[in-house]
């Protein structure tokens, strides 16, 4: 693909068609931190689903390495800790905001949800400040 949006437009109708096919199948949100969540605290019947649209995403993870490594930047890595905060620090936005960026950001904004909207619209906020102090303080 020549053109860098390209990548970009795939990867969202991608993910938007999973989430529609997600919520269409089986009645579920695609909220990938209430995905992982239901896996850590499973109750019966409902982690066969949770665990192979994980292993799915792992697997297209894996494909699209294979195929195209330059979509994994290896000038994005950061330093364990950095990456350690950064995990913890998205962990506690999910709880506090009540989801992930693919819960509010994709299926909560294209209902027009109104928590989604502000949780989205945080997200985004808060995604620039940090990329800017980090992109400032050389991490």
């Amino acid at each position: 693909m020549e053109h860098p949006w390209l990548m970009g437009l795939l990867g969202g109708v991608l993910i938007g068609g999973a989430s529609a096919l997600l919520l269409l199948s089986i009645g579920r949100i695609f909220g990938v931190s209430g995905i992982v969540g239901g896996v850590l605290t499973p109750k019966n019947g409902d982690v066969v689903w949770r665990v192979g649209l994980l292993a799915g995403i792992l697997t297209g993870g894996a494909i699209l390495a294979s195929f195209l490594p330059v979509a994994f930047d290896p000038h994005a890595i950061r330093s364990l800790g950095t990456t350690v905060v950064a995990g913890l620090l998205v962990g506690f936005g999910t709880q506090l905001g009540g989801g992930c960026t693919s819960g509010h950001g994709i299926c909560g904004v294209s209902r027009l949800a109104p928590r989604s909207l502000v949780a989205t619209a945080i997200f985004v906020a808060t995604g620039m400040v940090a990329a800017t102090l980090f992109h400032r303080l050389g991490q």
